[in-house]
């Protein structure tokens, strides 16, 4: 085994040629046909990165100013928004106190219909009453006095009857 080993290390000339002959060939053959293309590829390759990364930190800045934009939109929105709301507070107010006046107009429309309408029937139940009264004045009168009346007889009784009677007090009290 030390033999062999010593071969190996042994300097032989005629193969210490070939073998730098083969190198060089091999060389010039790799620089000629191969590290050529092969640096094209590598240049090519660093140029596509280069520009990915330029388009890249484009795109992440467009997207930045995009959702800057956006953030901004959205603020807006809830400006409007709330503004919209508020708008629509007023009106709500605004016909809700409009709808309460027209309430109150109307009720008191009718509380005034009614009272007129009580008014109207007060004063027919008491011209009803009159007349009730100036019958039976008549009626008291003839049965008193055993006699019949003419019209004029009439008329004198139901006027004096009247006159003495106060009905001032039941047009009163229905107010």
């Amino acid at each position: 085994m030390l033999l062999a080993a010593s071969d190996l290390i042994k300097v032989v000339p005629g193969l210490m040629i070939w073998t730098v002959v083969c190198f060089l060939l091999t060389l010039f053959v790799l620089k000629r046909y191969a590290f050529g293309t092969i640096q094209h590829m590598l240049d090519e390759r660093r140029d596509r990165i280069r520009r990915s990364i330029e388009e890249a930190e484009n795109a992440r800045t467009e997207a930045r100013k995009l959702l800057e934009e956006h953030r901004a939109l959205i603020g807006q929105a809830r400006g409007q928004a709330e503004q919209i709301l508020a708008e629509a507070r007023k009106v709500a107010d605004s016909q809700r106190q409009r709808v309460k006046e027209e309430t109150e107009a109307d009720r008191q429309r009718r509380l005034e219909e009614t009272k007129r309408q009580i008014e109207a029937e007060t004063h027919r139940a008491l011209q009803q009453i009159r007349t009730e009264v100036a019958e039976l004045t008549l009626v008291a009168t003839t049965k008193v006095t055993g006699k019949v009346l003419d019209d004029a007889d009439h008329r004198r009784l139901i006027e004096d009857a009247i006159k003495d009677l106060d009905f001032s007090v039941l047009e009163e009290a229905p107010r």
